[in-house]
């Protein structure tokens, strides 16, 4: 068998690991090993040139934005910031047609500018959104449809750890895919409010036909109570990176001691808490560690069997041009987003794709953010629908169903599907403030 061939039949019978429940980077790393040894023909160079790989995917000093990221996240979330972002977006928005929906997606994208995790912001919205939501007159499918849309929110707007994935896999700035990360986020933030108003008014009985205005505003010594910390936090992470005065590794570590001040300053953070927060990061950190080593060997095996070249070389004979590619691209991630997560996806389709893009000369800071908008459609898609699962679990309501949500949801993803065609059509979208 040629190389070729060898990396044809060890990337099938990793897809069929996954299908068969295997954990993606143990089949990864498993078909990356066996691979290499029947390309080399040595079990013993094939450990080396994996433990090289593994080695090398996380020496790096920028591998430390992820804990630092991961436990800011975790500390804002525990100290109350989300509900505050709620009740100021709330107050914003409370006379507005479908406004406390609106304040929903405003106070997600909030915390999405300072968490970058989408599980942690539809676990804390379903607690704190979806119970006003239904108290002022909207309907569960609605209510749980619209944390589960807004809440993927934080894998777009910077910092995403998502972002901070792609980064590391293709060596990218960091920096740079966090800034162009702002305008689709923003778009996409848009679209939700739009969308939301438009359902409001058009579609009563899928939204509630009986709202009622949200009174509960808040005075403006509230506001500012409310608002400051997590506004000052923001400023102080997004304005030093895209300001130069630091990298996003010390962007990290000075947002994670601003979080903890003001988490302490609230009254909201115990010693238990932050215990709680060290191991949960520490789990994650661990988690994300692991997904990079197996790309790593994953990417390895597949420059050692010329499978991308291979590709490459068929994308040129059928003559597709970019958009058409690119369309391909999304329509698989978002097939792929039906049965595994979203580091799974970018792991598998991103090391296959970039030797292939290179050549065409595709801005990969663009790429990265194509990629990630339709691996959040993934994320709302049955059957798998990874933030429709942890609403689902954080909701303890069992006259809502796994299917509520997801029809709940289904607007907002086709509202996404329009957020990347535009990104597709107009890549400077993302590069206007590079």
């Amino acid at each position: 068998m040629t190389p070729f061939d060898i990396g044809l039949v060890a990337l099938g019978v990793m897809a069929l690991l996954v299908l068969l429940g295997m954990y993606v980077p143990i089949a990864l790393i498993a078909c990356s090993f066996v691979g290499v040894w029947a390309i080399k023909g040595s079990p013993l160079l094939a450990s080396k040139m994996l433990g090289l790989a593994a080695n090398d995917a996380i020496s790096s000093y920028f591998f430390g934005v992820v804990p630092l990221f991961v436990l800011m996240g975790f500390i804002v979330s525990e100290s109350g910031m989300g509900r505050d972002a709620f009740e100021v977006a709330n107050s914003a928005f409370r006379r507005i047609k479908g406004g406390l929906g609106i304040g929903t997606i405003a106070a997600n994208t909030i915390f999405a500018a300072i968490t970058g995790i989408s599980i942690a912001s539809a676990a804390v919205f379903t607690k704190i959104a979806v119970p006003e939501l239904r108290r002022h007159g909207y309907t569960a499918r609605f209510s749980v449809g619209l944390v589960a849309g807004s809440s993927v929110l934080g894998m777009l707007i910077p910092p995403s750890l998502l972002l901070i994935l792609y980064g590391l896999l293709t060596e990218q700035s960091i920096g740079d895919l966090f800034v162009a990360g702002i305008g689709p986020g923003l778009l996409l933030a848009v679209l939700f409010g739009a969308g939301t108003i438009l359902m409001a008014i058009f579609t009563p009985r899928f939204v509630g036909e009986n709202l009622s205005p949200n009174e509960d505003g808040v005075t403006a010594s509230e506001l500012i109570a409310k608002g400051m910390p997590i506004t000052l936090l923001i400023a102080l992470v997004l304005g030093g990176i895209y300001g130069g005065l630091f990298t996003p590794v010390e962007a990290g570590a000075i947002g994670t001691v601003g979080a903890l001040f003001f988490g302490f300053a609230k009254g909201t953070l115990s010693p238990r808490a932050l215990w709680r927060i060290l191991v949960e990061t520490g789990m994650v950190t661990a988690s994300v560690c692991f997904l990079i080593i197996a790309a790593q060997m994953y990417s390895r095996m597949l420059a050692f069997s010329g499978l991308p070249g291979g590709f490459g070389a068929l994308v040129v004979n059928a003559d597709l041009g970019l958009i058409a590619l690119i369309s391909l691209y999304c329509l698989v991630v978002v097939l792929f987003g039906m049965i595994l997560d979203s580091s799974s996806i970018m792991l598998i389709l991103v090391p296959l794709m970039l030797p292939v893009l290179q050549p065409m000369g595709v801005d990969l800071i663009w790429f990265g953010i194509v990629t990630v908008i339709a691996i959040e459609i993934g994320l709302l898609t049955p059957p798998f629908g990874i933030s429709v699962y942890v609403i689902k679990s954080t909701l303890h309501d069992k006259t809502i169903t796994l299917s509520d949500i997801f029809i709940g949801a289904a607007p907002f993803a086709a509202l996404m599907l329009i957020c990347l065609a535009i990104v597709i059509a107009l890549p400077g979208l993302t590069s206007f403030l590079l």
